[in-house]
């Protein structure tokens, strides 16, 4: 073999969109109870936070890059950086990095990276058209979700678009638990046990 000649390897991974869905599941299941009044406190939520919300997504967009999944690799990675800057958001606003950083946060500044993440959902919502309709369903209660934050965080109609975010993220999660059921049985039993819905079939 010469040493212009070049060798690849394909690994061949499992499919980790059921461990991506399930981790955001959790995280927005812990989380709405919190924002519904269900439970109090943002202590618990941190934690699955970290290792649901951000781990589990990370790995789950790592290994998608590796199916050459550009679109599940980009959206498991993007929230689950989300969520670790999220956590980290709330401990700071808890002291855990002294006082000075909490009693200098600025909430609109939390309203800008909301209302980025918005932007980014977006165009994620598009292409989850041509993925499968729960996941467009899902995508679409995200972008919901992030426009209330959004607009909670600059103080826009506080109550209403608490409220608003609150169901949107237990939605959120329902909808997550379903996919990621959807995914593993549906691959599982190698027929479609429970229906995810076809593509729209706009753009493809």
């Amino acid at each position: 073999m010469s040493a212009n000649d070049k060798q690849h390897m394909k690994i061949s991974v499992a499919n980790p969109t059921a461990l991506g869905l399930f981790g955001l599941a959790m995280v927005t299941f812990v989380a709405s109870s919190q924002k519904l009044g269900i439970t109090t406190g943002l202590s618990f939520v941190i934690v699955y936070a970290i290792f649901l919300g951000a781990t589990a997504q990370l790995i789950a967009s790592i290994f998608d890059f590796l199916h050459e999944n550009i679109w599940g690799a980009t959206t498991f990675g993007a929230y689950a950086f989300f969520w670790y800057a999220v956590a980290t958001c709330w401990l700071m606003k808890m002291g855990v990095f002294g006082k000075e950083l909490a009693a200098a946060a600025d909430v609109n500044q939390l309203g800008f990276a909301f209302l980025g993440y918005l932007i980014f959902s977006v165009f994620l919502t598009i292409g989850a058209m041509e993925v499968n309709k729960v996941i467009f369903a899902d995508m679409v209660v995200i972008c919901v979700l992030l426009a209330a934050l959004s607009l909670n965080a600059f103080g826009i109609a506080a109550h209403t678009t608490h409220m608003i975010g609150a169901m949107a993220e237990m939605v959120t999660a329902i909808i997550s638990f379903y996919a990621a059921a959807a995914v593993v049985l549906n691959t599982h039993f190698g027929k479609p046990f429970l229906p995810m819905g076809k593509p729209f079939g706009i753009f493809k």
